[in-house]
């Protein structure tokens, strides 16, 4: 006689359910509103959800026990750790596309459309983790906060070492979960382990900011950069190019962009347009609603295209500008 392996996290569930519009509500109520399509006439969804947060992370079973399309879009304010247990997943975020199995996770960037197709028989285990924390976790490793967002490699090779360390961390803490008065009832010990799984996911999967992470370059950026940093901060409200700046600290453009990309991640361009958003932020918080629009406040630093710049205030901020104005 045979027995199947218990279900992680059994008990912590959330729901179990046949029904679409309830797995969808549900689902959305633990991550973020989104689409949910059964496909195939004759199937039959079984979905449950099981989950545990602590601090700015949580650890989640899922499986529709169907073939579903999921299509949540941009995720914005968290990024997930998505790890099958049996089966396979299609995974498409922005440009890329990937066929997640038990070996390859999918790590999509919050910023991004993301759109899935999990198969039948492709139960999962999902990390989630707070936008906001790990890229202060990021900021202070680097020792200095990030510009751009954080963006890992979509697929994550499971079968690496460092990975195989990072999924011991997980496994502890799903194990622990179950553990009534456990380590995860301790507020200092879930602080250490958040910080633990932070970093070696940092150091583990790639992402745009490993090249800085992990070289040997020193934090503090050479003094043209530091320059250049300066004189984009001073003049932001001018009509500066790339071809200005180089000129100023005394450098060719490509050596002045090689010099962003390797100490700040970034490209001068993408620099200018970060300090030019933080001081329309400044000024929006700043500024009377029934004195100033946005409009305004954007034109004085340089954004020219009310739509693009909307996209990017949100992207930048999580809000739009008119909320910022409004307090």
């Amino acid at each position: 006689m045979t027995t199947s392996a218990p279900v992680p996290l059994s008990g912590h569930e959330r729901f179990h359910t046949t029904e679409v519009e309830v797995a969808r509500a549900q689902v959305g109520r633990a991550f973020r509103p989104h689409d949910l399509r059964v496909v195939g006439r004759t199937a039959r969804l079984d979905a449950r959800l099981h989950g545990v947060t602590f601090g700015d992370t949580g650890l989640y079973y899922l499986d529709y026990g169907a073939d579903v399309m999921i299509t949540p879009g941009p995720l914005e304010d968290f990024y997930l750790v998505q790890m099958p247990l049996a089966g396979a997943a299609e995974i498409t975020c922005g440009s890329e596309h990937i066929v997640s199995t038990p070996s390859l996770a999918s790590v999509p960037a919050p910023t991004e459309c993301l759109a899935m197709r999990w198969h039948e028989g492709n139960p999962q285990l999902i990390l989630w983790i707070k936008r906001s924390a790990l890229e202060d976790h990021l900021g202070k490793l680097l020792g200095r906060q990030p510009k751009m967002p954080l963006r890992f490699d979509l697929g994550m090779d499971l079968t690496t070492p460092g990975a195989r360390s990072w999924l011991g961390i997980i496994d502890m803490m799903r194990r622990d979960t179950d553990n009534v008065g456990g380590m995860l009832g301790q507020p200092l010990v879930v602080k250490q382990l958040e910080y633990l799984l932070s970093t070696q996911l940092l150091l583990t999967q790639p992402h745009n900011y490993s090249s800085a992470l992990h070289g040997e370059q020193p934090r503090v950026a050479p003094p043209a950069v530091r320059r250049a940093m300066e004189l984009i901060e001073c003049h932001a409200a001018e009509p500066l190019t790339v071809e200005d700046v180089a000129e100023a600290v005394g450098v060719s453009v490509r050596a002045l962009q090689e010099g962003f990309r390797r100490h700040l991640g970034t490209t001068p361009v993408s620099y200018l347009r970060e300090v030019r958003l933080d001081r329309v932020r400044a000024d929006l918080k700043a500024a009377d609603p029934g004195m100033v629009t946005v409009t305004d406040v954007a034109f004085r630093w340089g954004f020219f295209h009310p739509g693009r710049f909307a996209i990017a205030y949100k992207e930048r901020f999580g809000e739009h500008p008119s909320q910022t104005l409004r307090g």
